[in-house]
């Protein structure tokens, strides 16, 4: 009897674990496609995910490291603030660019003018002028677990063994568990 609520505690704490796991896969997966596919335009509950492609920001942010951005008020932007915007100008044109705000202006219409730059040593010109509306939001959390993740699963040896190994693991321990389970109400009759 107590062999038995030891396998049902293990089973229901075993799939407790997977559900999470794929939760957190579903989720990681969601947002990363929502940012690709969308070109940034849509947020996830007013949250963004990007991930560091330069040296610009070290060491505050190294390359690899996923930062998530929260969309905020311009209004509620300071100088100092990391934010990461849509490039419209020079050679940030077309692409996601994260940097510290160093000066912030206000025209006669309430619009708000972002003066940003890279922190790096090497980093000495500023970016050109970022609008309001180029602003997806000001950098809140780098997720050190994720970055870990990213820098391993952006491998093709780490894709393999912590991905698509993990993912047919999965799905196949539950096939073999439902077929399992079937065989045993089969011969229960």
């Amino acid at each position: 009897m107590k062999k038995i609520l030891n396998n049902k505690v293990v089973k229901i704490i075993a799939g407790f674990l997977k559900g999470i796991f794929m939760l957190m896969l579903i989720l990681f997966i969601l947002m990363v496609c929502l940012q690709r596919f969308s070109n940034n335009e849509i947020s996830l509950f007013n949250f963004r995910m990007f991930t560091v492609i330069s040296g610009s920001m070290e060491p505050k942010y190294k390359i690899g490291d996923v930062l998530i951005s929260v969309e905020t008020d311009p209004k509620d932007i300071k100088v100092g603030d990391v934010v990461s915007y849509h490039g419209e100008k020079r050679d940030v044109k077309g692409k996601v660019v994260t940097h510290q705000v160093i000066n912030i202006e206000k025209d006669d219409q309430g619009k708000y003018y972002f003066h940003t730059k890279g922190i790096c040593e090497n980093c000495l010109v500023e970016d050109p002028v970022v609008e309001e509306s180029q602003v997806y939001g000001v950098v809140k959390y780098k997720v050190k677990t994720l970055s870990a993740i990213y820098k391993v699963v952006g491998t093709k040896v780490g894709l393999f063994f912590f991905i698509i190994l993990p993912l047919f693991y999965i799905i196949g321990s539950e096939i073999i568990y439902s077929l399992l389970e079937k065989e045993e109400e089969r011969r229960k009759k």
